[in-house]
């Protein structure tokens, strides 16, 4: 019952971000020149999709393919993320845009959460008191604010028109799914007989989104939020997973004009995807730790949706230069590093090509 009080108060807020976000209908920046300029040209590289980089064998990929043919882009664990830093010399960028690479030019954000009253295994299941109120409200002002500006500088070049990425969108729509997790589809050492596979991830969110009559486009970005318990990989090979590999992922269905681009945003578990110290701004560690990993998503999938836009030689996103970076707490007495009209937020920085840093305001 506690679950569903916070999926009828979440739904509630609904009301007003989206209608907020349907009043911000903008025209992309978009300008009928071959070139982005000097300052952008010199980031274009010929053409390169991510999965193609070759990666040391000491170091773990982040952009991960499945034997079905899927690729996806990980957010490491904190402890993985650590690993990486030790293994190798540090990523200075800066962030190349790869030609044909396409961006997202404006966000709408659709949120899923699914959680139903147990997982596979019998055991309870939910999200703690704050969680679905503050991936609301991330969704809802991400765009319009510090690390949204920060992605204005990039761009796609398609044709001749040079689109840049517009800081304009918002919460789009939210759905809360009660109905029962599948039989698993993988093995998650970390959540034993709870897991769900990337096609079964798939399969929630075409679900819902033919429910909702929701559509596909390089505008849109589906999030799928799993409760508490819940676990899950790449594919049945268990190759990949949450909380041993990663925190969440974005990846894309199909192609062409309508692609559907997600983010795979497991349970919010600070022990394994937030590194210690941190404050937690909502009072809620877990929410808090969910909201970094989401923002994480999705800033690197507005500016490399597909995974053959903007990466650095070493296959690293936007996100992965800064991840578990923080930059100066100066919200909140000190508890968050973002503050989006009144709402807290304490969320990793991004790289930011003019300044060649991780920021939280850009560019």
């Amino acid at each position: 019952m506690k679950n569903k009080m916070i999926a009828i108060g979440a739904a509630s807020m609904l009301i007003s971000v989206t209608a907020t976000a349907a009043q911000s209908q903008q025209a992309f920046q978009q300008f009928p020149s071959g070139s982005p300029g000097p300052e952008g040209s010199q980031y274009v590289v010929p053409a390169q999709r991510a999965e193609s980089i070759s990666v040391p064998s000491n170091l773990p990929k982040l952009t991960v393919t499945t034997p079905g043919g899927g690729v996806a882009h990980i957010l490491p664990t904190a402890k993985g993320a650590a690993a990486r830093a030790r293994a190798a010399a540090p990523d200075t960028g800066p962030l190349l845009y790869h030609e044909g690479g396409v961006i997202m030019p404006r966000l709408n954000v659709y949120e899923i959460f699914w959680g139903p009253r147990h997982l596979q295994t019998g055991d309870t299941t939910g999200f703690s008191s704050n969680y679905l109120s503050v991936q609301l409200l991330l969704g809802a002002f991400y765009s319009g604010h510090g690390i949204g500006n920060n992605n204005t500088q990039y761009f796609q070049v398609s044709d001749g028109i040079t689109t840049y990425i517009d800081n304009d969108g918002g919460l789009a729509g939210s759905y809360f799914d009660t109905s029962p997790y599948p039989a698993s589809g993988c093995t998650d050492s970390l959540t034993p007989g709870n897991c769900l596979s990337d096609p079964q991830i798939q399969a929630e969110i075409l679900k819902v989104m033919q429910l909702n009559g929701w559509t596909g486009g390089l505008d849109k970005i589906f999030l799928l939020f799993t409760s508490s318990g819940e676990g899950s990989c790449m594919d049945s090979s268990s190759t990949s997973c949450a909380y041993t590999e990663y925190c969440a992922y974005h990846s894309f269905i199909g192609g062409g004009a309508t692609p559907i681009i997600y983010g795979n945003e497991p349970y919010g578990d600070p022990r394994f995807c937030q590194i210690s110290g941190v404050p937690s701004p909502n009072n809620d560690a877990d929410a808090d730790t969910a909201a970094t990993a989401a923002s994480h998503e999705v800033t690197e999938a507005i500016t490399d949706p597909l995974l053959n836009a903007w990466f650095t030689a070493q296959g690293n996103e936007i996100g992965d230069l800064c991840a578990y970076n923080y930059g100066d707490n100066t919200w909140d007495s000190g508890a968050a590093n973002q503050a989006w009209s009144g709402h807290f937020f304490e969320l990793q920085t991004e790289f930011d090509n003019h300044v060649n840093a991780c920021v939280q305001l850009g560019p």
